[in-house]
């Protein structure tokens, strides 16, 4: 365009247009940059206290510890009711020491035994010496006049071999192993050092095997009772089995453990657990949707969501609707804390339905303040906004039935302990190993929820008769 010759209308309206979508593609740009920046911050940013990753996985800076949990107005310390341990005299002391004074504390005379002017007691709890005790079974031989057969007595049911460690032993073994996360080579120098039991790390390797077996209708007892349940939790974690990247499968109440590592994750492991597909109670879980296919009524892990809605936060600190709802649902938690304690069987009305209605006001200003996008990836919040709204039911029904749980803290305390036995050992090296060392960790893990005393359960399962739990009592 020559100097001093004006542009045409045409001209300019074309050159008006290219800049129109030039700012355009620039505005996109900007947009997706934005995002991008977010996402890399958001993931920056990741830590225990906003997310489902483990305290362990805190990288750059660890967060301020910060409860999720709601003021329930109750002190701290041992609520009223809560059974307790204390140290108190007994009775009927295994052993009596009696000391007497020999001489007057304050003149210095001597005293007579007959001078008694009363007694206290002071009783000193302690454990007596630790050694083995070997018991001998002999057999008798005994010849028939008749027709002079020999008959040996049959052997107690402990006595194996000529010479062989009894079922209190072979029940430490395996508590050590299985419950309190000891190596194999720890548990023989431990059984070495403390009982004076020189075992072989051989012998201890191999406690697991014959127990689990004598555990197998165990196993199947439990699984129909957590069918029958009411309410039960699910979840899953992953392990390490013969050096490949597994599954750990747990289905769990308050009185039932029971696992399964499985090479997959999602519907074809919960088809082969066998528990969920005759299910008809309401399954918690964590919201992985392969569990959606099983099963009637579901429940949501709130846990989950007020991480997240804590991540929300602090990617967006100019928006107020995810502090809104992590307060609502905390009330309603509170809410429904407190109509159990009442003896209620619901949270009264006039609470439950403002604040549902809060929480779903919340979820739809959250949801127009975070459109979809078109033409790219959808962004975590706008993901967590729509599950809430989707999967409003299952997220609120703690507060509609109070029968089911806030969170799926049950599953994941049941798994928790299980991740600190990979940190030790790694893994296992056999899928039958694995099976064997979860099966016996899930009857302790039951025993222990019944208020059993576990040694003693142990030692009826190594000797073929374990503890079974009944359908009725864990309804």
């Amino acid at each position: 365009m020559g100097e001093g010759v004006r542009p045409s209308y045409d001209e300019l309206a074309a050159l008006v247009a290219a800049q129109a979508v030039e700012l355009a593609h620039a505005r996109e740009e900007i947009a997706a940059l934005r995002a991008e920046v977010a996402a890399l911050k958001r993931r920056l940013g990741t830590n225990s206290g906003n997310s489902s990753m483990p305290p362990s996985s805190d990288r750059f800076a660890k967060p301020a510890p910060k409860s999720l949990r709601s003021r329930t107005g109750r002190k701290q310390g041992k609520q009223p009711g809560a059974p307790g341990a204390n140290l108190s005299l007994v009775e009927n002391p295994d052993r009596i020491v009696e000391h007497a004074p020999s001489a007057c504390s304050g003149c210095g005379a001597g005293l007579r035994r007959t001078d008694r002017a009363g007694v206290m007691r002071r009783q000193v709890v302690d454990l007596p010496e630790v050694r083995p005790s070997v018991t001998e079974h002999r057999l008798q031989r005994l010849r028939c006049r008749g027709c002079h057969q020999v008959t040996t007595a049959p052997a107690p049911a402990e006595a194996t071999a000529p010479a062989c460690y009894g079922p209190n032993v072979t029940a430490l073994a395996v508590y050590l192993l299985t419950f309190q996360h000891i190596p194999v080579a720890r548990t023989a120098q431990l059984l070495a050092d403390l009982m004076g039991l020189p075992v072989s790390t051989g012998w201890v390797a191999g406690v697991l095997t014959p127990v689990a077996a004598n555990l197998e209708g165990f196993a199947e007892q439990v699984e129909q009772a957590l069918r029958a349940a009411p309410v039960a939790h699910f979840d899953e974690t992953g392990i390490r089995v013969d050096g490949k990247n597994w599954w750990l499968h747990v289905a769990c109440t308050p009185h039932l453990t029971a696992y399964m590592p499985h090479r997959q994750r999602g519907g074809e492991a919960m088809d082969e657990f066998g528990i969920l597909n005759y299910f008809r109670g309401v399954a918690v879980h964590d919201g992985l949707m392969s569990y959606q296919d099983f099963g009637r009524k579901h429940a949501r892990c709130n846990a989950h969501h007020l991480r997240e809605l804590v991540a929300a936060g602090e990617a967006h600190p100019e928006h107020t609707w995810p502090t809104i709802a992590i307060k609502t649902l905390e009330a309603l938690n509170t809410a429904a804390h407190a109509a159990r304690d009442d003896g209620l069987d619901a949270i009264p009305a006039h609470i439950v339905d403002p604040l549902i209605s809060r929480f779903v006001r919340t979820i739809h200003l959250g949801l127009l303040l975070h459109p979809p996008s078109r033409h790219r990836k959808q962004s975590k919040t706008r993901n967590l906004l729509v599950r809430l709204r989707d999967y409003q039911h299952q997220v609120l029904l703690f507060a509609r039935d109070l029968t089911v749980p806030f969170t799926n803290n049950q599953a994941e305390r049941d798994l928790r302990m299980i991740k600190a036995q990979l940190k030790i050992s790694g893994g296992w090296r056999t899928q039958h190993g694995a099976q064997v060392w979860l099966r016996v960790r899930g009857y302790i893990s039951t025993a222990r929820k019944n208020g059993l005393h576990i040694i003693t359960a142990l030692r009826d399962a190594v000797t073929g008769n374990p503890w079974l739990p009944t359908t009725i009592e864990m309804t």
